[in-house]
Parts: structure tokens; C-alpha cells; sequence
């Protein structure tokens, strides 16, 4: 499906190729690459190391989410777990996109919170965001886990992640709707072992 196919599709057809799509993800087996980035984000919290999550537009709501679910709560009455959605501070953001630029706003933020043995969870539909793979880069210097969450074959930030979480399709809204489904596992599974 593609922008002009979604825009005459029915409900019916549209819930279709999003039932397709997460039975390809199913098939493409990630349950592997999803239990490492629970033992990474599990290994991070637990060195009392905040998870950093990115992303833009409806990747970053996604960010805020989990961030949401790990600091607060997801389904159990537990500890509060350390999860930062990098780009959330307003003045941090528009300080440094004004005085330096946009493209390293995370890559900074990932600079001043992050330390080796902590988690990056980056999140890009295309994997081709320039501020996101700036974030993987800075991750990887630090010594952080990254973990991408994408769409299929990760885009420029796949050879950056140690966890490429990629769903196999390239509409931006139903990766997202499987980015959903991804990552509320993720936070089920993360609480579950942090309880």
C-alpha cells in the first residue's frame, strides 16, 4: 500500500493491509532481536542507567510513550524506571537547534545523559532520519547499546544499531501501527523482568 492506495482504500482494506503487515512481521521472526533488546534495556536500568529513546513527529509521541510507560507504569505497581524521550525539554531543543543545529540536537543530549552500559532506543519509519542517525552515532561513542526500531532493511541507521528491530514494509503509518505492537511487548517484557 502506498499514499495514493491508502487514500481510496476502505476501512475494510485498510485493516486488511494492516493485519498483512503484522503477520509479515510475525514471519520475519523478530522475537530474537526483541528479547536482546529487553536483556539490553533490562542491563541499563538495572546499572541505574536511563534508557534514551528517540525520534521525530509521530516517532517521537512514540518516544514520549515509552518513556511514559517505563517511568510511570506500564501494567504492574513497580519502581519507577529511569527512560528519557530525548528532544522533550523545550528549551534544551530550541536552544541548541537555534545556536548549533537541528541534525545534533539528540546527539547532544545523548553526549550530556548517556554513559557506556546505558540503552539508545532510536526510532525512524525510513531509518534515514539525519538527527537520529546522529544519535546512534554519538550512542555508539559513548559506549551505549543502540537499538533501532525502523521500517524494512533500517534505512542509513541499520549498520548502527547492535538491535535492528526492522518491520517489512514502507508505509510510514502501518510500520508505526507495528512500532506500537513492538514496543508495548518491549515495555511488557522490560517491566516484567525490572519488577
Amino acid at each position: 500500500m502506498d499514499s495514493r492506495d491508502a487514500a481510496h482504500a476502505s476501512l475494510a482494506d485498510y485493516l486488511t493491509e494492516s493485519q498483512a503487515v503484522l503477520s509479515l512481521t510475525r514471519d520475519a521472526d523478530l522475537s530474537g532481536a526483541l528479547e536482546q533488546a529487553v536483556d539490553a534495556i533490562v542491563a541499563s536500568l538495572r546499572a541505574r542507567r536511563p534508557l534514551l529513546v528517540c525520534g521525530n513527529g509521530g516517532s517521537m509521541a512514540d518516544a514520549l510513550h515509552i518513556a511514559g510507560e517505563l517511568t510511570a507504569r506500564f501494567l504492574l505497581d513497580r519502581s519507577g524506571l529511569p527512560a528519557v524521550a530525548l528532544g522533550s525539554n523545550p528549551s534544551t531543543l530550541t536552544a541548541w537547534s537555534n545556536d548549533v543545529d537541528y541534525a545534533s540536537q539528540f546527539a547532544r543530549e545523548v553526549e550530556a545523559l548517556g554513559s557506556r552500559g546505558g540503552a539508545l532506543l532510536a526510532l525512524s519509519t525510513s531509518g534515514n532520519s539525519a538527527n537520529v542517525i546522529a544519535a546512534l552515532d554519538a550512542a555508539r561513542s559513548v559506549g551505549l547499546t543502540t537499538i533501532g526500531l525502523t521500517g524494512e532493511g533500517g534505512g542509513r541507521m541499520a549498520p548502527l544499531c547492535d538491535i535492528l528491530l526492522a518491520v517489512p514494509c514502507r508505509f510510514t503509518p502501518l510500520i508505526q501501527q507495528v512500532h506500537q505492537a513492538l514496543y508495548h511487548y518491549l515495555c511488557l517484557r522490560v517491566e516484567a523482568r525490572m519488577a
